[in-house]
C-alpha cells in the first residue's frame, strides 16, 4: 500500500489539476466522482431555476466553486447559493445559504453524507442532495430525509422536483 502524500493548504490552493478540481481534507487531496450526462443536465436546470431566481431576490450562484468549509478542509459543491452579498473570497469561507451535491454514478453514499454533515456543521442553512438516476430530492439536516420539493421558507420559494428534472 502506497503511503498518503500529505500537502498543506496553502500548496493545495495554488494547485489547479487537469480534469476536475480536486478535494482538500486535512492535508490529503481527494479525487472527485466524474460526473456524467445526467449529472450535467441536473445541474445545469438547477442554475438556470437560481438565475431566473436571481432577477427577483438577491441571490448568487456558484457551480463548483472550492470553499473552506473548516479549517483544514476544503470541498467543492455541485451548486451553492448565496443570498445578500455576493462573495468575492477566490474560496470563501463564509457558508453559502444553500449547498446542494448532485451524485454521480462513482460517488459513495458515506463520503457523499460526510460532505453533506460538513456543509452543516459550516452552517449552511439548507442542505440538498440530488439524485437525477432516481429522481429523488432530499434534504439534510442530521440525516436524509427525502422531499418532493425543495423549500426556502426565509424567501418564500418552493422548487418542486418536476421542474429540476424536467
Amino acid at each position: 500500500m502506497a503511503a498518503k502524500v500529505m500537502v498543506s493548504l496553502d500548496e493545495y490552493l495554488r494547485t489547479s489539476y487537469e480534469g476536475l478540481d480536486r478535494e482538500y481534507v486535512d492535508g490529503e487531496i481527494l479525487e472527485r466522482a466524474l460526473p456524467n450526462n445526467l449529472h450535467s443536465r441536473t445541474q445545469w436546470r438547477i442554475a438556470g431555476i437560481f438565475f431566473a431566481l436571481s432577477k427577483t431576490h438577491s441571490l448568487h450562484g456558484r457551480t463548483e466553486m472550492r470553499s473552506r468549509v473548516a479549517e483544514t478542509r476544503v470541498r467543492i459543491p455541485d451548486v451553492s447559493i448565496f443570498a445578500g452579498q455576493e462573495p468575492s473570497d477566490p474560496v470563501p469561507a463564509q457558508p453559502p445559504l444553500i449547498a446542494i451535491e448532485i451524485t454521480s454514478p462513482g460517488d459513495r453514499l458515506t463520503e457523499t453524507l460526510e460532505k453533506l454533515e460538513e456543509y452543516r456543521l459550516w452552517g449552511v442553512a439548507h442542505v440538498w442532495l440530488v439524485n437525477p438516476e432516481s429522481r429523488n430530492l432530499y434534504v439534510y439536516t442530521t440525516g436524509l430525509v427525502e422531499v418532493s420539493s425543495f423549500q426556502i421558507p426565509e424567501l418564500s420559494i418552493e422548487i418542486p422536483g418536476a421542474e429540476i428534472f424536467g
